[in-house]
């Protein structure tokens, strides 16, 4: 599982990262949620919410966005995006 992750703001990709685990550690829940931190701690971000809606994009459309109102602290970008590739 190999996860994308941008830092956009308007139309401007200010950062972007990856991160690549082997399909053998654990649950695929468990990979998801382990590449999400590895590219939040990449990217220098605190973990987002993930609410709902999140889960609804990720089922159809293997990516989701996360916005300003989904992190606690203050954020320099307008939306944080994830994309996974298997």
């Amino acid at each position: 599982m190999k996860m994308t992750g941008k830092l956009i703001k308007g139309t401007t990709i200010l950062d972007e990262k990856a991160y690549d685990i082997d399909d053998s550690e654990g649950t695929y829940q468990e990979r998801l949620e382990k590449c999400l931190v590895e590219v939040c701690a990449q990217l220098g971000i605190e973990v987002p919410m993930w609410l709902s809606k999140n889960t609804r994009e990720y089922v159809r459309f293997r990516r989701t966005s996360f916005y300003a109102d989904q992190f606690f602290n203050p954020v320099i970008f307008e939306r944080f995006e994830i994309r996974v590739d298997s």
